[in-house]
């Protein structure tokens, strides 16, 4: 766990008060797997949906420091060779100035589901990790197992929650990007400066450098015209130097109209 993740699960763990000892994980949140359709390319795209308590959230992959990322495995799966998350929309929540991103009452995670026999069925098995929060917060465990088989039928919440998606930088708008790092004492800091048709109210930018070893501050956000501008620290968590690797960072602008995920950030 990187010290990122240890940080918002410490203070995840510390918001709980004694009402909240007298609620369980089935009170609050439940869930179930959607076996939706086999795609045109041949894996199978279900879903998982989460359904919470009314004012409860759980959060999203770059949860924020006051949120506690989800862990999925998929180990105890057969027949499954890989699968992809494909995460809608998030949204961003302040509450006693902190920042935290993900979604509320309700969220159906798309997943697209490789098989390694094609021809045969995926018994899948998720076990997740994750935290829901309203003015509390908890962390909650959930082992799900289905056979997924057959071709499956369109299902309406899972195309709704695909369209949700980001936009690409092309629908967008986006003309450009280049990033600078300079060295801070821990670490490097890194300025994204974006060609970018605003997005919608107070836009918030996520920076993911790939390795989980790396913690990345909040960004601080301005707009300059149709530029968008974004600073954010990278420190790595085990102390050591950051190694910036460009070509997987992922940079996610998130303007109250849309979403924008962009990889990669190229030097100017």
């Amino acid at each position: 766990m990187t010290l990122k993740h240890c940080l918002a699960l410490v203070l995840a763990l510390a918001c709980l008060s004694h009402p909240a000892r007298a609620m369980t994980q089935d009170d609050l949140l439940s869930a179930e797997v959607l076996p939706g359709w086999r795609t045109e390319q041949g894996t199978h795209m279900a879903a998982l949906r989460l359904t919470l308590a009314p004012g409860w959230k759980t959060y999203w992959r770059s949860p924020g420091d006051a949120g506690i990322p989800p862990l999925f495995n998929w180990s105890g799966s057969q027949n499954l060779s890989g699968v992809r998350v494909h995460w809608p929309r998030p949204s961003v929540f302040e509450v006693n100035g902190y920042r935290s991103i993900g979604y509320r009452t309700e969220v159906v995670l798309p997943l697209e589901l490789t098989a390694t026999d094609p021809s045969q069925p995926i018994l899948l098995q998720a076990e997740i990790d994750l935290g829901i929060c309203r003015d509390i917060c908890m962390p909650a465990a959930l082992t799900l197992r289905t056979q997924i088989s057959g071709p499956g039928a369109p299902d309406a919440a899972i195309r709704a929650a695909l369209d949700d998606r980001p936009s690409t930088p092309a629908e967008a708008g986006l003309d450009g990007i280049g990033c600078t790092a300079e060295p801070i004492t821990d670490g490097l800091r890194l300025t994204a400066r974006l060609a970018l048709p605003p997005t919608g109210g107070v836009e918030t930018v996520v920076f993911e450098p790939g390795p989980a070893s790396i913690w990345v501050s909040e960004a601080v956000v301005s707009r300059e015209g149709t530029h968008l501008i974004a600073t954010a620290d990278l420190v790595s968590g085990d102390g050591g130097p950051v190694l910036l690797n460009r070509g997987a960072m992922v940079v996610t602008v998130l303007g109250q109209q849309r979403a924008v995920e962009i990889a990669g950030c190229p030097s100017p």
